[in-house]
């Protein structure tokens, strides 16, 4: 008996030191395959920038960032994602942000030559491509066609007033969307913003093309094209409440595979699904506020935060500790739309303080919190003025 009550004293000792062994190897060998990523420029260092603003908290970050995108905007409308390697093409979805952000600060002309590249190489059929050459080419690296772009694009023509202008590019996105919806109200698996093939339908494919499809209606009214509208407007529903009975009410990145139900009286837990960060784009200033989503993208950034202050992409993404600039400005600009104005602000802060030395916002943030990846990068940099323009003035929602 004494024997077992010293058994009982030193065994949980035992499982504990084993457990932090375990811990801790596993921590090695996910620092192994994931290392520090490393900062490819310090970005473009601009002899004088001037504001489109006023004098405000993050007047010097908007000044780089405005700069930085008509740095990556060349002549012919094209705007591009970054200006090394693999980042050195037109993406419609970082195009469309850009559009979107000088349009919220009144800079229509630049706004609309984007647009104008867009449309020049919008698919006359089928989905945008991943990304395009600085000419309107394709790019041959084996990427598929995002049907994502749809969306997004409809969102920036009509967020900028130009769908009269752009009326075929509208027309063809939104009925590229129509014609992807199946019998349950939802797309097939698409490849979206984490770039890679996919198994599933994803939260990062249907959240914009739900934004896209209501802007494209709200196009089409104001237009007077009554029979697009209406097919437009019945699609959206159509795929809102398939979002809704599919995703809800925790909107992870795919459907979730089972939920357990622990007793009577706890709340049932989803398995497989994971949170992300596209589940902003459910809420303003993508889509009218609603409490479970806006429960859903509070529990998405609590679970997405990391040790360093930022954000990753997903639950699912790989577990390095690494931020990554877009994603922790998509919860700043939903924030800010959403009245948040403590969380939008302290995740601007972090945001500016994470700048490169020549003052771009770069692509991630390493777990040292040094600037990591490609300097600048247009989509956070049009993120980054549009969270600053909501917390001056609403943005508009489709």
């Amino acid at each position: 008996m004494r024997e077992n009550r010293s058994r009982d004293r030193w065994f949980p000792y035992v499982v504990i030191t084993l457990l932090l062994a375990v811990l801790a190897g596993g921590t090695t060998s996910g620092l192994v395959r994931h290392p520090q990523p490393q900062l490819v420029s310090e970005g473009i260092r601009h002899a004088s920038v001037r504001s489109a603003l006023g004098n405000e908290p993050y007047d010097d970050m908007v000044r780089h960032a405005l700069a930085d995108l008509d740095a990556l905007t060349l002549p012919n409308g094209a705007t591009l994602a970054g200006r090394n390697g693999p980042w050195r093409y037109v993406w419609p979805r970082d195009a469309s942000f850009v559009a979107v952000a000088r349009c919220a600060i009144g800079q229509y002309d630049k706004a609309l030559d984007v647009l104008a590249f867009l449309n020049r190489v919008r698919p006359a059929s089928g989905r945008w491509e991943a990304r395009y050459t600085e000419t309107g080419a394709h790019v041959g690296d084996g990427r598929t066609p995002q049907l994502d772009g749809s969306g997004w694009v409809l969102w920036a023509t009509w967020f900028c007033r130009a769908g009269d202008k752009y009326w075929d590019m509208v027309r063809q996105s939104a009925d590229e969307i129509v014609s992807e919806l199946g019998p349950n109200g939802l797309p097939g698996a698409s490849p979206d913003y984490w770039e890679r093939p996919e198994r599933d339908v994803t939260l990062g494919t249907v959240a914009p093309l739900l934004t896209g499809l209501r802007a494209a209606a709200g196009i089409a009214t104001t237009l007077h094209h009554s029979p697009e509208a209406a097919r437009w407007w019945t699609a959206a529903e159509k795929l809102s409440a398939a979002i809704d009975r599919v995703f809800g009410p925790d909107y992870p990145r795919i459907p979730a595979e089972a939920t357990s139900f622990v007793e009577p009286g706890v709340e049932p837990v989803s398995l497989e699904g994971g949170r992300d960060a596209i589940v902003t784009v459910l809420g303003p200033p993508f889509a009218p506020a609603r409490p479970v989503v806006s429960m859903a993208i509070d529990a998405a950034y609590d679970v997405l935060t990391q040790p360093n202050g930022g954000v990753t992409p997903g639950e699912d993404w790989r577990a390095d500790g690494v931020s990554w600039t877009p994603q922790t400005a998509l919860f700043a600009l939903s924030a800010a739309a959403r009245g948040d104005q403590a969380t939008a602000t302290a995740l601007l802060t972090w945001l500016d303080h994470h700048r490169t030395t020549a003052g771009a916002l770069p692509e991630k943030v390493n777990r040292d919190l040094q600037p990591a990846g490609e300097a600048p990068l247009a989509w956070t940099a049009a993120l980054v003025i549009l969270t600053d323009s909501a917390l001056q003035n609403p943005l508009p929602i489709p």
